[in-house]
């Protein structure tokens, strides 16, 4: 795993949009206006606009060459102790790999490193099998995102 840079910014937007089109139609349903709503920010351009934002930040790991996961954060708060997972996306050819429980291990750790005691995040209904097996729990009841609903979720970061 390591901190994306502008020139990782095609390899990201591919994996993200094969991620959500393929891997996400529990969230979706197939839907191709939806699926386009949501792949809207994912675009070349707009990751290097949200790359640059203050606060954020950008990752990806690596696996045989190829970009296998994109994940970020944001929002941290140290008077509050926590900090967002904002990005955890596999690519369809790395699942069921372990790429993305590599990347939510690396981004805990980074928010750790940051000075955050706990993690938040907002899940899709796809990923929340995932994060309650890796000790996420329910923060709160689904809400409607701008195109899917979210499920927030939290989890302490001690060691």
């Amino acid at each position: 795993m390591r901190r994306a840079t502008p020139f990782d910014v095609f390899d990201m937007s591919q994996v993200l949009v094969r991620s959500i089109s393929d891997l996400c139609g529990a969230d979706h349903g197939g839907d191709k206006e939806a699926i386009a709503r949501w792949c809207a920010n994912k675009t070349p351009g707009a990751l290097r606009d949200q790359m640059t934002a203050e606060g954020s930040e950008f990752w990806i790991l690596i696996r045989a060459g190829q970009t296998a996961a994109v994940g970020a954060l944001s929002d941290l708060d140290p008077a509050g102790g926590t900090g967002r997972i904002t990005l955890n996306y596999v690519d369809p050819g790395f699942r069921g790999t372990g790429a993305s429980t590599a990347m939510l291990a690396g981004l805990e750790d980074r928010l750790r490193a940051l000075g955050a005691t706990d993690g938040v995040l907002t899940s899709t209904a796809t990923a929340r099998e995932f994060y309650d097996r890796r000790g996420w729990q329910p923060a709160g009841p689904a809400r409607r995102g701008r195109w899917i609903l979210g499920y927030p979720m939290r989890k302490s970061l001690h060691p």
